[in-house]
């Protein structure tokens, strides 16, 4: 009997022994799926602004003291952009003239949207003109110059010494 379940028993692990060897690796099964991933990227634009600083007027010389200084926009890339300018807060201030103050006395001055001082910077209407451009991105290097040309003209003779001032001209950017 010892003999019988011996051979059986041999004969379980050689079958067993022989069915992993022709078996081979267990394989292994898998299944898979697909996702997207989506961003929405919305518009922007961030805008600074730098003093525009006249220096000294002489009423004498008769000549238009011009200056210039720059808007630096950054837009998200592609988006379209208008920069508009107000007339300032100075009373009796309009697009048409601007004017800076002193106590009670004033100095007329504007802004135009090119070198030859010609057209108005203003917010588009009563004849001004906005600038548009189209953003190239919102990092320091793709910041787009806009830029503002002063000018005090000539002949204002009756102006009182002092400094003059207008203290808050508005760059606004519409995109």
């Amino acid at each position: 009997m010892k003999t019988l379940l011996r051979s059986a028993i041999l004969g379980l692990a050689g079958a067993t022994l022989m069915l992993m060897i022709y078996a081979g690796p267990a394989s292994a099964q898998t299944a898979s799926a697909t996702f997207q991933v989506q961003a929405t990227v919305n518009k922007n634009c961030l805008v600074t602004a730098s003093d525009l600083v006249f220096g000294t007027y002489d009423p004498s010389s008769g000549t238009d003291l011009d200056v210039n200084t720059t808007i630096s926009v950054r837009c998200t890339k592609d988006t379209p952009f208008t920069v508009a300018l107000n007339a300032g807060v100075t009373g009796g201030a309009t697009l048409a003239q601007r004017r800076m103050t002193n106590g009670t006395d004033f100095m007329n001055y504007n802004l135009y949207t090119a070198a030859a001082r010609t057209t108005i910077f203003g917010d588009g209407n009563g004849g001004t003109a906005t600038v548009g451009g189209t953003g190239a991105g919102l990092g320091a290097l793709q910041a787009q110059s806009v830029d503002v040309f002063g000018r005090i003209p000539a002949g204002q003779t009756t102006l009182s010494i002092g400094s003059y001032a207008e203290t808050m001209i508005t760059a606004t950017v519409t995109y």
